[in-house]
């Protein structure tokens, strides 16, 4: 097989994925048409905007897809063309799962924060526990989505980093205190028709280049010899595959929703199109280098993405128009995940706290400490917050996918489409955190031994837990 043909069989799966899996799930929840949602019964022109199906779905498209499955997959490469097989059954059987139903639920429990879908179904001290892990979890993603931007522009313009990460958290603070419909849902749409030239020109212009596609299909290769396959692919590789930072802005979006039937396409839509942008830079990582090799020198010392990115783009679509405009995306993109980040952080802190979004001085009280903290955690060394985000960012996945399991069992649904892999994410995490070094360090056989006794245990808790009577959790 051919490494052209292996790729475009990889994105064929991911579409047949979103026709035929994504109507199974959607089926299994069972969507109702006539539901009210949340944009109709708690409209506040703030918030709960119902807005059109299209804008919706490239809102969502955009506040997920961001540096994460750009920089993810590139450093994913390095593990050789098994990254790609990752990404196609992560994004069909787990991650587009995951978002669909972070949505879907957020929807069904009148547009609550993932948190309170959370702990509807899991407990109160899941529901305490996920509100700051997961404001902690918006922080570093609007942390982690200002810095590398922030570096491309002073390279583009000249101005030192710290400028224009002052720049981009003055956006953030206009972003976060604007009705949705007038600042985010008009950018939003524009911003998609950079990120569609980007998905597109890219992969033809290395086609048009003659470049070998996957030259190497040797699915054995691993040039980490010191970091397995298992589990830091899972971690490496998020976006595009799964990622909890997706169950966070879910709810932004269900609050705009104005028909349940629209969910397949506006949340497992959206996941599918990750998918195949992190398809896209995963080869782009095995072809445009010669080997593995090539692309670790091409990352640095630090495994910096962005330089791939900028060599990338220049040498394929020139210094010129192209070139700039693709860099440009990869500079706003990331940008846009942060303000919506910031926005659910502060819609979670403001839905604990009981304080109303309609008053300017209730927002201005919650966003600007996060702001600042913000910009406190911007000076940290990049690849020591990233790191940190990976396993916090799949571990917040693996919640999401247990909540949902247990949704569908106490209403004796099909849960395996949940509990399935909500215990392979739970087997990642959990190995990841004992394995590396960011964690216990422990040797490979015992993190994995805990982390393989961790989800069988956390199966069959949930199994006992969800088989026992009790009421179901709260919806509209």
């Amino acid at each position: 097989m051919t490494g052209t043909l292996f790729f475009f069989i990889c994105i064929g799966l991911l579409v047949v994925g979103y026709f035929a899996y994504g109507r199974i799930v959607d089926k299994i929840f069972q969507p109702d048409e006539n539901r009210p949602t949340p944009a109709k019964v708690l409209y506040d022109g703030m918030d709960y905007v119902e807005m059109p199906q299209w804008k919706v779905f490239l809102t969502q498209a955009i506040n997920i897809t961001a540096l994460g499955p750009v920089f993810g997959p590139i450093l994913g490469a390095l593990y050789g063309p098994v990254a790609l097989l990752w990404i196609v059954f992560g994004c069909i059987f787990a991650g587009a799962v995951h978002d669909y139903f972070s949505g879907m639920l957020s929807i069904r429990y009148k547009s609550k924060s993932i948190p309170e879908v959370v702990g509807a179904n899991l407990g109160d001290f899941v529901r305490q526990f996920m509100t700051y892990f997961s404001i902690v979890v918006l922080i570093l993603v609007g942390v982690v989505f200002v810095t590398a931007p922030a570096g491309l522009l002073s390279k583009l313009v000249g101005l030192p980093v710290n400028v224009w990460i002052c720049v981009i958290f003055i956006y953030y603070f206009v972003a976060t205190v604007t009705p949705i419909d007038k600042f985010i849902g008009r950018i939003y749409p524009v911003l998609g028709v950079v990120m569609l030239f980007m998905l597109v020109s890219l992969p033809v212009m290395l086609f048009a280049n003659q470049y070998v596609i996957l030259p190497n299909l040797d699915f054995t290769t691993n040039t980490h010899t010191t970091l397995p396959v298992w589990p830091m692919l899972c971690i490496t590789i998020a976006c595009g595959a799964i990622s909890g930072f997706h169950a966070t802005q879910s709810p932004l979006m269900g609050c705009c929703v104005g028909n349940e039937k629209q969910g397949r396409k506006i949340f497992y839509g959206s996941m599918v199109i990750e998918g195949v942008i992190a398809l896209t830079w995963a080869t782009i990582g095995l072809s445009f280098y010669e080997n593995a090799e090539g692309l670790r020198r091409a990352l640095g010392p630090t495994g910096n993405s962005a330089l791939v990115v900028n060599e990338v783009c220049r040498t394929l679509l020139g210094s010129g128009l192209g070139g700039t405009l693709a860099i440009l995306g990869f500079i706003l993109l990331p940008i846009t995940s942060g303000d919506s980040a910031f926005r659910s952080a502060l819609l979670t802190l403001a839905s604990e706290f009981d304080l109303p979004q309609h008053k300017l001085k209730s927002r201005l009280i919650i966003i600007i400490p996060m702001l600042l903290i913000g910009g406190i955690l911007s000076q940290v060394n990049f690849g020591t917050i990233w790191r940190y985000f990976g396993w916090a960012n799949q571990t917040l996945a693996t919640l999401m996918l247990w909540a949902a399991a247990v949704y569908l069992i106490k209403r004796a649904k099909f849960h395996w489409i949940c509990s399935i892999p909500a215990m392979f994410m739970t087997a990642a995490t959990v190995t990841y955190l004992c394995f590396d070094k960011v964690g216990f360090g422990l040797s490979y056989v015992v993190a994995n031994c805990i982390g393989i006794g961790v989800a069988i245990a956390c199966f069959a808790f949930f199994f006992i837990k969800g088989s026992a009577p009790s009421a179901l959790p709260f919806e509209q």
